[in-house]
């Protein structure tokens, strides 16, 4: 008998009505992994080292049959695969999955399926949080997706275009093919500036691994210098054992990168957000991240709070792992998001944090019955949105002068 993951009640008292009694402005910043949002045309990667790391020309997917075209400047090129090994080098890198995304293939993956997945994903963004505010989220991170090209396509559904979002994306050297990156309302975020930060693993034998970068945004979200950080951690593939270095490096990197922007201005407001392939409690976010689960245990040395790890207490999961309930998708926010009592301040402050999982994304019926409803059985398409729950958080401020 398969385990069924634990799912949340939705509170029925929403945050639009406590504006009945103060007035609040609410935003809500969230994430979903959009499991293998692909285009249906077979890509590989060009590297054109001419140009700088900033423009998305260095490195942008194309189609196959367009290499022909383009100038190389080695052939066979087989790595390094990073940014500064790359400099002054035109070459192109062959995505690891992408032909399983195509007509051809035995998903049978043409622009009907794309089209669905499209509007499936776009349905469950712009319901992210309304039950709070009213609206769709102000910033969300996505996750699997293949290219800029499909987050283009994305924020053109009908049930996002009113919205006017904007695309912060950078291609990674993933084994696969797939990328992390942002959509934002230009309307109330402002985006200042934005990178990519490299996470470096190793198998055991000491070769080079390529995952997802860790994806950095910041800029002002209704006039209050923010910054967003959306990542996908290695998987546990090999076993949890064997793969937790990879996560531990994927922590200390994200470490590294929040440190940094906080010592620049303590006074941004962090979220870091995604999928973590890891648990609350696991080492990677306790032990390297130094994430905590507890407000009375920040302080000057943990100063990163983890937003999900009461829900993980109270058997709240995001996704089953080899038939397990996990939370692994999470978000981590900075002390200063931080008010007790959910005090209501003049700037934003977490409200609530959330594990989404309305009734059209669970497995109704099956061995899967309870788990998230999936895109793909197999090669099948069943119609469905995603193998993982996604999550949210929940801002509130007081925008009286």
């Amino acid at each position: 008998m398969k385990n069924i993951l634990r799912l949340i009640t939705i509170l029925s008292i929403s945050l639009v009505a406590a504006q009945q009694k103060k007035q609040v402005r609410a935003a809500t910043v969230g994430f979903l992994n959009v499991e293998n949002l692909w285009d249906t045309v077979r890509s590989a990667d060009y590297i054109d080292g001419t140009k700088d790391i900033s423009n998305p020309a260095f490195h942008r997917s194309v189609p196959l049959d367009s290499i022909k075209y383009l100038e190389v400047t080695e052939k066979d090129y087989a790595g390094p695969w990073n940014d500064e090994a790359l400099k002054g080098k035109k070459v192109v890198r062959i995505q690891g999955g992408s032909e399983e995304f195509t007509p051809k293939s035995s998903k049978n993956y043409d622009d009907k399926i794309y089209k669905q997945k499209l509007a499936n994903e776009a349905k469950v963004i712009s319901e992210m949080g309304r039950a709070y505010t009213n609206t769709a989220p102000v910033v969300i991170g996505l996750i699997e997706v293949e290219n800029r090209q499909v987050m283009e396509d994305l924020v053109k559904e009908p049930a996002l275009a009113k919205y006017d979002y904007g695309v912060v994306h950078y291609n990674s050297y993933d084994y696969r093919g797939i990328d992390v990156g942002f959509i934002y309302q230009k309307r109330r975020f402002s985006p200042s500036k934005s990178w990519k930060k490299e996470v470096k693993i190793f198998g055991s034998e000491g070769k080079r691994e390529y995952t997802r970068d860790i994806v950095v945004m910041t800029g002002f979200l209704d006039n209050e210098k923010v910054a967003f950080f959306i990542n996908h951690w290695p998987s546990r593939r090999g076993g949890e054992a064997a793969s937790l270095p990879k996560r531990n490096a994927a922590a200390a990197t994200l470490k590294q990168v929040m440190d940094s922007v906080k010592a620049l201005d303590p006074s941004t407001k962090m979220f870091a957000m995604g999928d973590f392939n890891d648990d609350p409690v696991s080492p990677s976010l306790k032990n390297y991240l130094k994430a905590v689960g507890n407000p009375k245990d920040l302080s000057e040395e943990n100063h990163y709070l983890n937003l999900m790890y009461p829900l993980y207490k109270n058997g709240v999961a995001s996704l089953a792992y080899q038939d397990s309930p996990n939370l692994f998708d999470q978000i981590i926010v900075s002390s200063n998001l931080y008010a007790p009592k959910k005090e209501v301040r003049k700037d934003y402050t977490v409200f609530k944090a959330e594990v989404y999982a309305p009734a059209y994304l669970i497995t109704k019926e099956g061995n899967f019955k309870g788990y998230p409803f999936r895109s793909w059985s197999g090669d099948q398409f069943t119609g469905g949105y995603s193998d993982h729950f996604p999550a949210f958080v929940v801002l509130q401020k007081d925008p009286t002068p």
